[in-house]
């Protein structure tokens, strides 16, 4: 098997996280026989050496994805390396677009709140996708520890083959991996945040020309910069990380409890 961060490998081992480092259908054919995709974002990533929760999701993750163009470019550009972002966006429009996805009954989705989950399901509705009520849930303000026992029992008695979550970053990889956990079948577990708000016009849209140009961050701040600049503002804390740990994983600072929080 090829070592991680060496010419050719399918993955870069960066801050202690195998990043996946194919195609987009490579990515979703890993999970076919079930496990957790994460998609950590630079705002939550940047975390990774003071969340112990957070980095153990991350660390034990069967999938991660470089979604975040601010690592991806500054990886690139400390190592010398080509690794190409894939984004959640485009993960989930190709995801979409299996067969085994979009049968009802197949999939369950794990949504941010009731707006967000009317808006996600009509516009799953209009690409012909349609989702039965019981495979919709609406995600509490999870705190430092998860504990969701009614959506185990409901996981329990529908054994559906995908969960998609679609709540705010540093969160979902949490509850993805109690989930994988906590369940006793292996469904494919994947951790797209935001992705499905930027198509059903929860949060601002964003053309394909913008994601493939690493530009979704600069969409979501124009959108509404009181919220979202500060956010990717912080992720600058993620430059000394890279630069001192490279592909290894940070030693455990003090602890920062995670924001209680269900928002993409």
């Amino acid at each position: 098997m090829e070592r991680p961060n060496t010419p050719g490998s399918e993955t870069r081992r960066i801050l202690g996280v195998d990043f996946y480092a194919g195609d987009v259908d490579g990515a979703i054919d890993q999970l076919s026989s079930g496990g957790l995709l994460v998609v950590p974002a630079a705002p939550a990533l940047k975390d990774i050496a003071c969340n112990e929760s957070y980095r153990e999701a991350l660390t034990n993750a069967d999938v991660a994805i470089p979604d975040s163009s601010f690592m991806v470019l500054l990886w690139n550009w400390l190592e010398g390396d080509s690794l190409k972002r894939l984004s959640g966006l485009k993960y989930l429009r190709q995801l979409l677009v299996r067969e085994e996805v979009r049968a009802p009954g197949n999939t369950f989705w794990v949504m941010a709140g009731e707006a967000s989950a009317r808006k996600n399901i009509q516009w799953l509705a209009s690409t012909g996708i349609a989702v039965p009520a019981g495979c919709i849930y609406q995600a509490p303000m999870y705190g430092s520890e998860i504990d969701d026992p009614v959506l185990i029992e409901r996981l329990h008695d529908l054994r559906v083959k995908h969960i998609v979550i679609t709540i705010g970053g540093g969160t979902q990889e949490r509850l993805g991996l109690y989930l994988k956990r906590n369940l006793d079948d292996r469904p494919a577990i994947h951790c797209i945040g935001a992705a499905i708000a930027f198509l059903s016009g929860d949060q601002v849209k964003i053309p394909d020309w913008a994601d493939r140009s690493y530009l979704g961050w600069f969409f979501r701040c124009v959108s509404a910069p009181a919220r979202y600049v500060p956010r990717y503002w912080s992720a600058i804390k993620l430059v000394p990380l890279l630069c001192r740990y490279r592909g290894k994983l940070p030693p455990l600072q003090a602890v920062t409890p995670p924001a209680a929080s269900a928002e993409a």
